[in-house]
């Protein structure tokens, strides 16, 4: 009986943990689009600036 209440919690642990890694990926992705689209914005102001003097 006890064993198959571990069981049953490393396996909801396991399952948590892998939202917890899916979250952090999707943390990860935000931050790098993010970034990407500063970068960008960054450019298009450096060549506009660049155009307008």
């Amino acid at each position: 009986m006890a064993r198959a209440k571990a069981r049953r919690l490393k396996g909801m642990k396991k399952e948590s943990d892998g939202i917890a890694l899916g979250d952090e990926r999707m943390k990860a992705e935000g931050r790098q689009e993010q970034e990407a689209a500063r970068r960008e914005e960054e450019r298009a102001r450096a060549l506009r600036g660049a155009s307008g003097h």
